[in-house]
């Protein structure tokens, strides 16, 4: 299913698709993983060649291994331990041992081959064509899948071998276009690896006198070759330079280091004449002194990616162009021109390529990349023959069974996991291995190598791309969904109809048809579905309802929340997903319901101005709440707190009754006696919500949250929306039935 309809493919050679993976932080590894499917706005691309970016790619392998990175990285001590102070020492321990040992992630991101395959949203391509693609996550794989955004067609007369710069090429004219040179103007180029060399190249079509500068003789040489007016060793630049420009220094200088030193922006400072530009494109330190940049009055500018919609999910994702007339030139735009000065002949790129490897040798490719006395510049990876139009046609391998014994018997319950995410790997799945009767079989996620390396890591029997392969299999009776919240309910809703059993993490849906269909999906598959609210589980949390439930009338409630880290382009900050209202303020609307054990009447709500970038106002909001016992209650949810203060604080006060939670960690009753309980770590509830899915589904009872929880929880946070959006109290219907 995979969430679009099974397509033909062309057929190849291979059974299974390979991949280049980075296993821990120092481990490179071809491993085979399921094909993904063409989702909306992308397309497949099977590669003949890719190309090893030496900057981006090996920065994030770490051969010398933890205590270099430490050494060079010394914040990554106080994260690991703000992580643990969230979810204990055990939890983070494995998790940092598997992030350094055992974590699969993708690593690549330019390449060309043959166009296989497309979403139906995707037009202006078809199968059977020649293409360049680009896209962080996309990877060195035998089947790519990229945005309709990050791929361009490849001329006739362009090679697949000179067409998989094509990503690269954009990011160095990218950076040409950003320093605005023209006919004359003096050049520098700090940095003539891979990046530097196209810049060079790029910087010389433009009309400017170029001066490449680097560390190693051969580089020098290599740029003179391909047409640098000059040359200097790195050393004697600031003379040279002063010799070329009569002593005025370069009009601009465009720094493709990389380096974790500020020598580069240094220099680059020193040889820049007065009121001269400095542009970015390398991964350097900035540190320039304030005196001589304000004496200068220097321009600095940073070269982003590939140009305007890099970054952009709306561009790269959701292929949103950006019209011509007001962005000439976006990341596709600059793969196309790009392409076009190869076909013309314009940029050359054979004394570049050093060094050629089969996808099977990727790890000594990277060795050579890494490997100082190699002298690798430009690295590329070959995929085989490849014919370049459709041909036979077969299934795609989105199915791999993992090898290893599988003990079992007749009563056990097969679950497979759907999204493999933070959530499911620091939590569910933990929770669900301590469960007795119950066993992970499968993995099911959209990214083939992340599916193979939770199933390799947790156990499974098999992993997949394709969520039908999930809801065909006769031995899987339960599905643990932790997908991202638009799939929450279709994946659920498809898992209910294939007879299992559902436990899936809030919000269960994000409208009120979607609830309305779960709940008679229930009644009449008669499964079991609950919801993620784990706070229900928590020890604190069970202390403070039984406390309410002896008040002698109602109570008020508030609740505090404080999410930071839910802004910015974090998928989890979308409003037109649910936002950080729907994706997790819906914990505290349950929590009120289960706390008081009653229901809302009327919501009032107020939020940030929206309509902006930063913050977004819709994730920020203060609500009241009026209860059928006459209880009131307000919830405040904000994401433009400060990441030092606590994140979330529970109050309760009713006649003789004062209860405070915060952060999971504490708990205060100031009912009678004053009793106070504190944990140095964190007690989130996950393990007995996991035991109690079980349980009903053994049992046959309910289970403690159940879908009439979920409708509940999700109605109320698109009233406290509509309210806010509307600036109107907004009522509620009578108390839902439950299922």
């Amino acid at each position: 299913m995979g969430g679009f309809a099974e397509v033909q493919r062309p057929r190849f050679v291979d059974i299974y698709m390979k991949q280049v993976i980075r296993k821990g932080i120092k481990e490179i590894i071809v491993d085979e993983v399921p094909e993904p499917f063409a989702t909306p706005h992308h397309v497949l691309v099977r590669p003949v060649y890719s190309l090893i970016s030496s900057g981006t790619e090996t920065a994030s392998i770490h051969q010398e291994g933890l205590m270099k990175e430490v050494k060079d990285n010394p914040s990554q001590i106080r994260k690991i331990w703000e992580v643990s102070k969230v979810n204990g020492p055990v939890r983070t321990a494995r998790e940092v041992a598997a992030k350094l040992s055992t974590e699969y992630a993708v690593i690549g991101y330019s390449g060309a081959g043959v166009l296989v395959d497309k979403h139906a949203t995707v037009e202006g391509l078809e199968p059977g064509d020649r293409v360049a693609y680009g896209g962080e996550g996309t990877g060195h794989g035998e089947v790519i899948l990229t945005g309709r955004n990050l791929v361009a067609k490849v001329p006739a007369n362009v090679p697949f071998e000179h067409a998989c710069f094509a990503t690269l090429g954009s990011i160095a004219l990218n950076a040409v276009r950003i320093a605005q040179c023209g006919l004359g103007d003096t050049v520098a180029v700090i940095g003539l690896g891979l990046v530097g060399q196209l810049v060079a190249q790029l910087a010389r079509l433009q009309g400017a006198v170029v001066a490449g500068i680097d560390l190693r003789p051969e580089r020098i040489a290599l740029a003179k070759k391909l047409g640098a007016q000059h040359a200097f060793e790195g050393g004697s630049a600031a003379d040279a330079v002063s010799a070329i420009t009569n002593g005025r220094g370069v009009d601009c200088v465009i720094v493709a280091a990389a380096a974790k030193s500020p020598g580069p922006c240094r220099q680059a400072l020193e040889i820049c004449r007065d009121r001269g530009r400095i542009v970015v494109v390398g991964a350097v330190e900035l540190n320039f002194p304030w005196y001589e940049m304000y004496m200068k009055e220097i321009q600095l500018f940073m070269s982003r990616a590939y140009g305007p919609g890099s970054y952009d999910a709306a561009y790269e994702r959701q292929g949103q162009d950006y019209p011509v007339s007001y962005v000439r030139w976006t990341e596709n735009r600059n793969m196309e021109e790009f392409l076009r000065l190869l076909s013309a002949g314009s940029v050359h790129l054979d004394p570049l390529i050093t060094h050629r490897y089969a996808l099977d040798e990727a790890p000594q490719a990277y060795q050579t990349i890494m490997n100082p006395g190699s002298g690798s510049l430009a690295v590329l990876l070959s995929y085989g023959d490849r014919p370049d139009a459709a041909t036979p046609q077969y299934e795609p391998q989105r199915r791999i069974e993992l090898p290893g014994p599988r003990p079992t018997s007749a009563d056990t319950l097969g679950v497979a996991l759907v999204g493999a995410g933070n959530i499911a790997r620091w939590m569910h799945v933990p929770a669900l291995k301590k469960v007795k009767g119950a066993r992970l079989r499968a993995v099911y996620s959209a990214s083939g190598a992340r599916a193979k390396g939770y199933a390799s890591r947790f156990g499974a029997d098999f992993c997949t791309t394709d969520y039908q392969q999930i809801l065909d299999d006769p031995d899987i009776h339960a599905v643990l969904i932790a997908t991202r919240n638009q799939y929450h309910a279709p994946q659920s809703l498809a898992a209910l109809r294939a007879g299992k059993h559902v436990f899936v993490e809030k919000p269960m849906a994000l409208t009120e048809e979607e609830c309305g269909e779960l709940e008679a999906a229930v009644r009449e598959s008669g499964k079991v579905l609950s919801v993620g609210f784990n706070r229900r589980f928590v020890p604190f949390f069970v202390k403070f309802r039984e406390e309410l439930s002896r008040r002698s009338g109602p109570a008020v409630v508030s609740c505090r929340v404080n999410s930071p880290g839910i802004s910015g382009s974090y998928w989890m900050a979308n409003p037109a997903i649910g936002g950080a209202i729907l994706g997790e303020a819906v914990h505290f609307i349950d929590l009120m319901c289960w706390l008081l054990k009653a229901e809302i009447e009327s919501v009032s709500a107020y939020s940030l101005p929206t309509g902006v970038a930063e913050p977004i106002g819709e994730n920020n909001l203060v609500a009241s709440f009026r209860f059928t016992d006459g209880s009131v209650g307000n919830l405040t949810y904000s994401t433009v707190g400060s990441k030092t203060s606590g994140g979330e604080r529970v109050e309760a006060f009713a006649p003789g009754i004062g209860l405070k939670s915060e952060d999971f960690k504490w708990f205060s009753s100031a009912k009678g006696m004053r009793h106070d309980s504190r944990r140095w770590w964190p007690e989130k509830g996950y393990q007995k919500q996991m035991d109690d899915f079980f349980e009903a589904i053994r049992t046959g009872r309910a289970p403690g949250v159940t879908v009439t929880d979920g409708t509940r929880a999700t109605i109320s946070c698109l009233r406290m929306m509509e309210s806010a959006r509307l600036g109107t109290p907004r009522q509620f219907e009578a108390e839902p039935a439950r299922v």
